[in-house]
């Protein structure tokens, strides 16, 4: 019987372990799978031209929920000459309120540069940290530098362009550098944005829009209004001339009535009345004063 126990202990204690070992062995193969998914998001995230479909993606999902698709141009081509294409390019009134100009916008990337950045505040090493800024500022005012050159051409375009950095970290770091945050504005006519702060700029060109709409249709409305009154003044005048006639037509009607009435009675007076019975017997029993008039 001991021996018989024992047996089934060590069976079913074995088999608990294999099962354990079996889900140990799928539980490892699922975490190579995941490591591998894993490097190739960082693969596909290293290469440039990805890097730069990621950010144009954002960019355009942030002006599709922002603004209309009549407010905004995709892949424009901005200077007569140039090939290169804004990715896009927000439509803002003119001075004359009739056409519009282009207020141009990029996305850019610079995941290598801000790594190394990252980095260098993880090792506390001033001088790495010193030189990991001063890379990525350069790599920053390269962007705006070609923005500048390839998208800003007034009066075709606004006197300044948009540099949409796709992670808020990216652009806390440029806000942190207010040597560089002045320098974009002032020399290289760039605004940086980040996704948040996007979205803060296209809602308050939205409410802008908005008031331009409603002054439009405003000076609609008072050109209407002042061609109504026009029209109103003829009416008042036309009215007048018919109220004169009315009153001119009451005033021969109240000739008629009592000048002619008056002189029909004196001419009637000679004549005697017949009784009421003879004078049906001479007019028609129908005849009423419709009649007689």
């Amino acid at each position: 019987k001991l021996d018989k126990t024992l047996n089934e202990r060590l069976k079913l204690s074995f088999e608990s372990v294999s099962k354990n070992l079996e889900s140990v062995q799928k539980g490892l193969g699922e975490m190579q799978t995941l490591a591998t998914d894993v490097g190739g998001l960082k693969k596909a995230i290293t290469n440039v031209k990805t890097r730069g479909v990621l950010g144009e993606i954002q960019l355009e999902r942030i002006l599709e929920q922002m603004l209309t698709a009549a407010q905004y141009d995709k892949n424009v081509q901005i200077k007569r000459g140039i090939q290169e294409r804004v990715e896009f390019a927000v439509k803002l009134p003119d001075k004359s309120g009739k056409g519009f100009i282009y207020l141009p916008i990029d996305s850019k990337f610079p995941l290598d540069t801000y790594e190394n950045l990252l980095n260098a505040y993880d090792s506390g090493d001033k001088t790495i940290i010193d030189s990991a800024k001063k890379e990525f500022s350069r790599k920053i005012k390269a962007f705006a530098k070609d923005i500048r050159d390839k998208y800003i051409d007034p009066p075709a375009t606004t006197d300044f362009a948009i540099l949409f950095l796709p992670f808020e970290g990216l652009y806390a770091e440029v806000v942190q550098m207010p040597e560089l945050f002045q320098t974009l504005q002032t020399d290289y006519k760039i605004t940086v944005t980040g996704p948040t702060t996007l979205s803060a700029f296209l809602n308050s060109l939205q409410m802008g829009f908005n008031t331009l709409a409603i002054e439009k249709r405003s000076s609609e409305v008072r050109e209407v209004l002042r061609a109504v009154k026009t029209e109103f003044g003829k009416f008042s005048e036309v009215l007048a001339k018919v109220q004169d006639k009315l009153h001119a037509a009451d005033s021969e009607l109240s000739k008629l009535v009592g000048t002619r009435t008056n002189q029909i009675n004196r001419k009637l007076r000679e004549i005697e009345e017949l009784p009421e019975a003879e004078v049906r017997r001479i007019l028609p029993s129908e005849l009423d004063d419709s009649d007689i008039i």
